[in-house]
Parts: structure tokens; C-alpha cells; sequence
């Protein structure tokens, strides 16, 4: 089982009105948050996970509940608060990229203390964190101690996913993310993410410096460029991204990440010890897996993940 940690929320997307008042927005809502997609899209691929989050106990607190509960994904680690659940507004681009604007501010899936962090038993093979839950309080601080405290011990797994609506203080991502890194065995990052942390270094030198600490594996995902990996122990490669018709990108980088963790699992290779000794014919496959998953959630509306049998 793979415990995935962070926030969980709301996605509003807007939608044209017919009668073609201004006074007049409609939004669709999508249950979303990059980790709480990581848990789900887990599951639709057949791997057994957990979100450990905040959930408010209003409406939609419910409603992301019981979402959960209807894709598989085990309430174990799941915590109630008396707070409101955070509203993504999500505008898509011409490009289908999002942008996104974050009504969070003291919201439940912040709420995360170090007194609220579990004891995990042998089930929980690995961690995976990421998003703007590493960047604002309490819960930043929350899971960088469970990461410390369960680095070398269980896979860690790491994704940036910068959002500065959230958090704009680009030098506190900065500090935070480093911080996770030496802790971490794999990181996916963007060249988005890389733009905004590491504007004036190549992807190359950010990746070969992660790979002098704990991590073995650096993927690095391009949008419509495809996507890299870069090894410790086999160098580094890319490949191209699947021809697809773009709906839009929302949920793809969670979909990469989740099909990363299926696949080591698959693989029964979801491990520190069996993530150091991997072949570069097994990490190709892995990064062909994440790609050709990703794809199916560009040609969707809104971070509609695929199942298993849908990625060949």
C-alpha cells in the first residue's frame, strides 16, 4: 500500500453561459488537489493506497469523502476538521494548460500538526508528497517530519507541483524543496516547476545534483516534448510524448506520477533496496508506462485519470 500525503480540495472550472450575461458564471466542481488525484489515480491502476489529509466536515468535505470511499482509496489516515475546504478556480488555457487561483487560507486540508502524523506498519511501502502542501502551515512543517522520520526506511517520492497562488514566496519553495530532496529515492519534476524554482540553471545540473544525495531517479516531464529521466547509475534519455488530441493537461502530471508508483509496484520492485539495483531496459519501461498514461489524461476534461487497462 502506498501513502499518498497531502491536500485534498475542490477544482472550480468555469463554463460559458448561454444567455451570454456577464452577471452570470458557471462553474463546474471536480473533486481534485494534485495528491489526493496521486491516491485515486493509484487506485485506478490497482494499487492498493491511502491519503493521509485533512478533510472539512462541510458539504464538500463530505462529498471529497465519500470520492475516496467510491475509487477505493483507504480512510485510514483521513482527519476531520471544523474548517472549509479549499476552491481551486481553474481558467484553461489555448494551450489546455491550468492556472489556477486558490481560495485556502486556514482551510482543513492545512490543518495537519505533527501530533496528527501516524504510526505505519509494515503494509506502507512507500510515501509520496508534493503540491503546495509542502510550502504552507501547519502541514508543510507536518510532512517534512514525516519524511525525515520515514527517508531510508520506506520509498519516498517526491513532486514539486509548484503553485504560487497558494505560497508566492518562490525562496521558501526553494528552501523546501531542497529539504525534501535529501530525502527523497525519486522525484518527478516539471520544466514548468524547474522554470519557476531554477530559472537561470539548466534541468541537467538541478537533476545531477539531487542524484548526489539520496535519490536515484529524476524524471523531468516536458508537456508536449515528451519526457527525461535521469539516473544515477545508467545516465540520462527522453522520450517523446504520445500524439494526442489535448483536451486539456489538468491531472497529467498526477497521472505521470501515480503510473511511476504502479509500475514499481506492478513490478514488485517498490523498494529503496530494488529502486537502486534498477536496469536501464526496466526504468525505460517505467518511463514509457508514465507517458503513455499521461496522454490519456490530456485527452480528457478536467484530472480524469486512467484504469489500468486502459494504459498499454
Amino acid at each position: 500500500m502506498y501513502l499518498v500525503c497531502g491536500e485534498a480540495l475542490f477544482d472550480f472550472f468555469s463554463e460559458p453561459d448561454a444567455s451570454g450575461q456577464a452577471s452570470k458564471v458557471n462553474f463546474k466542481a471536480i473533486a481534485g488537489g494534485s495528491p489526493f488525484n496521486v491516491a485515486v489515480g493509484l487506485r485506478r491502476l490497482g494499487i492498493d493506497s491511502a491519503l493521509l489529509a485533512g478533510l472539512s466536515n462541510d458539504y464538500l468535505g463530505r462529498r471529497l469523502r465519500q470520492v475516496l470511499g467510491e475509487e477505493g482509496v483507504r480512510a485510514d489516515y483521513l482527519l476531520d476538521f471544523d474548517a472549509p475546504t479549499t476552491l481551486a478556480m481553474v481558467a484553461v488555457g489555448a494551450d489546455g494548460s491550468p492556472h489556477y487561483s486558490f481560495r485556502g487560507e486556514g482551510c482543513a486540508d492545512r490543518q495537519l500538526q505533527p501530533e496528527h502524523l501516524p504510526t505505519l506498519g509494515d503494509e506502507v511501502r512507500g510515501l509520496h508528497v508534493g503540491s503546495y502542501s509542502l510550502v504552507v502551515q501547519p502541514i508543510a512543517d507536518t510532512l517534512l517530519a514525516l519524511v525525515r522520520r520515514e527517508s531510508g526506511r520506506r520509498l519516498i517520492t517526491l513532486d514539486p507541483n509548484v503553485r504560487l497562488n497558494p505560497q508566492p514566496d518562490i525562496g521558501l519553495w526553494r528552501q523546501r524543496i531542497a529539504e525534501l530532496a535529501a530525502h527523497a529515492d525519486m522525484i518527478k519534476v516539471s520544466d514548468e516547476d524547474l522554470g519557476l524554482l531554477y530559472p537561470d540553471r539548466e534541468p541537467q545540473d538541478i537533476a545531477r545534483q539531487w542524484l548526489e544525495q539520496r535519490c536515484q531517479l529524476v524524471f523531468l516531464t516536458r508537456g508536449s516534448q515528451g519526457a527525461s529521466v535521469y539516473s544515477r547509475h545508467h545516465g540520462h534519455w527522453s522520450v517523446p510524448a504520445r500524439e494526442v488530441r489535448t483536451a486539456d493537461t489538468v491531472g497529467a502530471g498526477d497521472t505521470f506520477q501515480a503510473a511511476l508508483i504502479a509500475w514499481l509496484t506492478e513490478q514488485q520492485l517498490d523498494s529503496v533496496d530494488c529502486l537502486e539495483r534498477l536496469e536501464k531496459v526496466q526504468i525505460e519501461a517505467m518511463l514509457n508506462f508514465a507517458v503513455s498514461a499521461a496522454a490519456i489524461t490530456c485527452g480528457r476534461v478536467g484530472p480524469d485519470l486512467p484504469y489500468r487497462h486502459q494504459v498499454v
